[in-house]
């Protein structure tokens, strides 16, 4: 049983912290480490944001324009950097560029070293989790160390320092409790599980449910839909959840429906953004090209959450509907 009530530790404690992924979600995750007093190395793909947050301004004016980086945090081109003489790494990259970006470190990580993924999806191909994608690629003697970060929790108002509170998920509690230390604060609490499959699953399939709330608000449908539409859309993820092995108690949780009420609902939700946009009538080509690089996940893992509903024969017609409306299927 997932210990889903375990309190959320606070702690003074400082350490290194690496943070792969200079997206708004990483960057708002690296400027919430290094305000606790942790030294962080953010690793970034695009060389402007490197530039960007060890300049004069400070930020990332690319992804997170706005908000200061503490003098604790530095950027880097080079992932050894960000990687070899850090306790916690943070992996906060969209979920079909896992693979390549943990191949070329994955003899850098070390059994002492707590690898933790912050992305939520479902790979096409395989239909892997993040969590299935790194037991694959990284070594067995790292496994017991991966960790996963999840709940309601948008960028934008982590980096306020907005009241947030998210769940930590790892097969050994003992990880789980120890990433719960060094990240937790009064204004962003972390509660833990071990119910790793509920978690991730939950956090990936939200944002297919987030896309046809986001269609129904665009329509102007109302409020009793869009509820309907969450209401019976939980019973779709939890179905899933529970067919993979997930405990239907996560589902009840921050992961589950905290997660999922969220996204649906937010107004910074790039999903539902999607959703509504759709909605009103724009080409989803349209709407994808105009995001500036920001990705939502539910428009890719809706293919997934399709294949994996069949895989596991289990009836989705929200999500079935939704796969249906994003590829183009609904002749």
């Amino acid at each position: 049983m997932p210990s889903a009530t375990a309190s959320s530790g606070l702690s003074g404690e400082q350490t290194r912290v690496g943070v792969i992924g200079g997206g708004a979600w990483g960057t708002a995750l690296a400027i919430h480490c290094a305000r606790m007093g942790h030294e962080v190395t953010l690793w970034a793909l695009e060389e402007e944001v490197v530039s960007s947050v060890n300049g004069t301004n400070r930020e990332n004016s690319t992804f997170l324009p706005g908000h200061k980086c503490p003098d604790t945090l530095t950027a880097t081109s080079n992932m050894t950097e960000a990687v070899a003489n850090s306790e916690l790494v943070l992996m906060v990259v969209p979920t079909p560029y896992i693979a390549a970006t943990v191949k070329p470190i994955a003899d850098l990580l070390r059994s002492d070293q707590i690898f933790v993924s912050c992305t939520k999806g479902i790979l096409n191909d395989t239909l892997e989790t993040p969590h299935e994608i790194l037991l694959r690629l990284l070594p067995r003697t790292v496994h017991s160390q991966l960790a996963y970060l999840s709940g309601p929790s948008f960028a934008a108002e982590v980096v306020k320092q907005l009241p947030t509170v998210v769940t930590i998920a790892a097969q050994e509690d003992s990880v789980a409790a120890r990433v719960q230390a060094l990240l937790s604060t009064p204004r962003f609490r972390c509660y833990r599980t071990t119910d790793v499959t509920g978690v991730e699953l939950g956090g990936a399939l939200k944002n297919v449910l987030a896309i046809a709330c986001g269609i129904s608000d665009g329509l102007d449908l109302g409020n009793n839909a869009r509820a309907a539409l969450i209401t019976r859309g939980m019973n779709e993820i939890t179905k899933m959840a529970v067919a993979k092995g997930g405990n239907p108690l996560t589902m009840n949780g921050l992961a589950g429906m905290g997660d999922l009420v969220l996204t649906c609902t937010g107004d910074l939700s790039r999903n539902r953004t999607v959703g509504l946009r759709l909605g009103r009538g724009e080409k989803l080509s349209e709407i994808t090209s105009s995001m500036h690089g920001a990705v939502a996940e539910g428009v890719l893992t809706s293919k997934s959450a399709h294949n994996l509903a069949l895989k596991l024969s289990v009836e989705c017609p929200i999500i079935e509907g939704i796969y249906r409306v994003i590829h183009g299927k609904t002749g």
